[in-house]
């Protein structure tokens, strides 16, 4: 009795080990097929789970409030302004970066300086946030970040985020559907009318642990003159900003 006991016990506790170890080798093969080889996957696991999106039209969360200091921190928090990661050599040569890229010094280490993508992606976001016409006057006054710059750079600013915006959502286009919810307009109209329902579920990477792991890897807030290693002879050296 005990060993059959046991026994459905191991076959139970086997079946669930292969299936936890399927998932996660289907996460793998994924994140292989479908995501930009990153140093992110060396150190941490990404997973997925189900998270209900907050689509609602009227009511706006802190993300959507007009700009003040309580708005501002909720997005700082997000990592929106993290200074670049240090990655090892072989580490960014095998995730794709260049050997002409720039690179630490070697006295201080060696490596590549590199930002996670996505959140440069929110960087981007915030901006166009901060130029909405009806944010635009609080942040040019205040005179911060990329409004420290003349006129004509924050409009470069901005529209190099709306297009790296627009490639990244055609790149990874959402190929869910949006249905329809009843509600009533009130007043003196007595019929229900139709409205898109934003407020969908969706299959989520877990975007804090990829945030954690890019905060304990910035460099250093003050770095020597010489942190960076100068471009050998003959390296590439582009003519203007790229």
């Amino acid at each position: 009795m005990c060993c059959a006991v046991g026994l459905a016990i191991g076959v139970t506790l086997g079946a669930g080990a292969a299936a936890v170890y399927g998932r996660r080798n289907m996460t793998k093969t994924c994140l292989e097929h479908f995501s930009s080889a990153s140093p992110v996957t060396r150190d941490i696991e990404v997973n997925y789970r189900v998270q209900q999106f907050e689509g609602h039209f009227m009511e706006e969360n802190i993300y959507r409030q007009k700009g003040r200091p309580e708005v501002d921190e909720a997005w700082e928090a997000l990592g929106i302004n993290y200074r670049a990661v240090k990655v090892p050599s072989e580490v960014g040569l095998e995730v794709g970066l260049a050997s002409d890229q720039v690179q630490i010094n070697q006295k201080y280490g060696g490596g590549f300086p590199a930002n996670v993508e996505g959140l440069h992606h929110l960087h981007c976001l915030n901006l166009l946030r901060k130029g909405l016409y009806y944010n635009f006057n609080y942040y040019k006054d205040l005179g911060e970040g990329a409004f420290q710059n003349e006129d004509h750079i924050v409009q470069k600013h901005i529209s190099h985020c709306v297009d790296i915006i627009r490639q990244q959502l055609m790149c990874t286009i959402d190929i869910g559907v949006l249905g329809q919810v009843w509600y009533m307009p009130g007043g003196d109209d007595p019929f229900p009318k139709a409205f898109v329902d934003f407020n969908t579920k969706h299959v989520c990477r877990n975007y804090d642990d990829i945030r954690k792991w890019a905060e304990e890897r910035q460099l250093p807030i003050d770095v020597p003159d010489d942190y960076l290693e100068p471009p050998k002879p003959g390296a590439k050296i582009r003519a203007g900003i790229p």
